[in-house]
């Protein structure tokens, strides 16, 4: 099977994603982040009534209408208590921010465009225009009005406005599921002590947290070890579970041990393709269990690291209904890099700014796969083409932005 460029394996990642219209109701608390899965009305009208803008006086407009008109005080309106008469001719309410206009009046004018006079009356010294510092009944919605759509991402204003309109929860899309399976005899979970021949597995928190980070709700299926049956079980696990993506972490080549491929494919898994022309990351394996998405990450961790950022992050944006996020940028680079042979390059690198503020691109020296520091320690992934040329320092770059 010949090598899939990264823009045709994405491709084809995408189009075999199966979305689901399943939805839940959550309570705003924990609406942040979620997507609307329907249009939500207005339960109320805002502002309810006219109110004011300012602390000042509310006035009949035609009774300020020259500088030096005096009027007299007949009470005041606070918010949550307003005033229940009317003001007439040559009368005026005392009014505070966000309280009800009494009936009669038209206008607010601040207060410090205003005189108190020792007999309780005020004197005004500007002549707002009409209607000025008055919030109308409606002006931001009305009840019914579908302020809020489905497909919407709720983020702090979207959920100040759904609070606005007396909604103490509203209905998303589920999250889609994703599992993370990480297999291999030599693995230890974090605190063991490892023998002459383990190593500790890392890379199912870094791949969670990308799945998490992009919406995803994360069944962590643990490690198990190069066993056809142990693997088996854990797959069927999937099923039971209702997973929209299972994640593989290693075992998904041809060699001896690598037996999840073939342990998918028994269980059921078309397999769509396995091997990717870009570096780190390069025998990537996906395919369709049923409505599962599959994606077999290789083992080092920053080949799925890298691997997870291209392809599970998109993935998961898509089935969650977010919008893509932008990685992708333009730098310089700060040193030389080679050329390229065939595959696309995913080069670690820090970033810094010059002394005019444009982005400089430190490439890391050593770029192995298995480096997590390195990893780290990088702000970015400068892409290399297939066949770049050498290119010298102070070469425009493309970089995807790590954080």
């Amino acid at each position: 099977m010949a090598l899939l460029s990264v823009e045709d394996a994405l491709d084809r990642i995408l189009r075999g994603a199966k979305l689901r219209q399943l939805s839940e109701t959550v309570g705003l608390h924990d609406a942040s982040g979620r997507v609307l899965s329907q249009d939500i009305p207005a339960l109320v009208t805002h502002p309810a009534f006219d109110n004011s803008a300012m602390d000042g006086y509310a006035v009949r407009h035609q009774d300020i209408a020259s500088i030096g008109a005096e009027l007299t005080v007949i009470g005041q309106s606070a918010a949550g208590h307003g005033f229940k008469g009317e003001v007439k001719a040559g009368e005026t309410v005392r009014i505070f921010t966000g309280a009800p206009v009494p009936s009669g009046a038209d206008t607010v004018i601040i207060q410090e465009d205003t005189e108190r006079l020792s007999d309780g009356r005020i004197r005004t010294n500007f002549v707002p225009g009409k209607g000025r510092h008055i919030r109308t009944a409606g002006q931001d919605f009305t009840a019914g009005e579908a302020a809020l759509s489905a497909g919407d991402v709720l983020d702090a204003g979207r959920l100040t406005l759904a609070a606005g309109m007396n909604h103490a929860s509203l209905p998303v899309f589920k999250r889609p599921r994703v599992a993370i399976l990480a297999t291999g005899d030599e693995l230890l979970t974090p605190g063991s002590k490892p023998g002459a021949d383990q190593i500790i597995a890392s890379n199912s928190f870094g791949v969670a947290a990308i799945a998490r980070d992009n919406g995803a709700e994360v069944i962590d299926l643990g490690i198990v070890g190069d066993n056809r049956q142990a693997i088996a079980a854990q797959i069927n696990k999937t099923q039971e579970a209702d997973v929209d993506v299972l994640v593989t972490l290693g075992g998904a080549s041809v060699g001896d041990h690598d037996l999840v491929q073939s342990t998918l494919v028994d269980c059921g898994m078309t397999l769509d393709f396995w091997r990717i022309a870009m570096r780190p990351g390069k025998p990537l394996m996906v395919g369709q269990l049923g409505a599962m998405s599959v994606l077999g990450l290789p083992g080092n961790p920053v080949s799925s690291l890298v691997c997870s950022l291209l392809f599970l992050e998109p993935l998961v944006r898509n089935l969650a209904r977010l919008p893509d996020r932008e990685r992708l940028a333009t730098a310089r680079l700060a040193s030389p890099l080679p050329a390229n042979d065939i595959r696309q390059d995913y080069v670690r690198a820090r970033l810094s700014r010059d002394k005019n503020g444009s982005l400089l691109a430190h490439p890391f020296s050593r770029q192995d796969s298995s480096m997590m520091k390195v990893f780290a320690q990088s702000d970015c992934l400068i892409v290399r083409a297939p066949h770049a040329p050498e290119a010298p320092a102070g070469t425009d770059c493309d970089i995807l932005r790590l954080r």
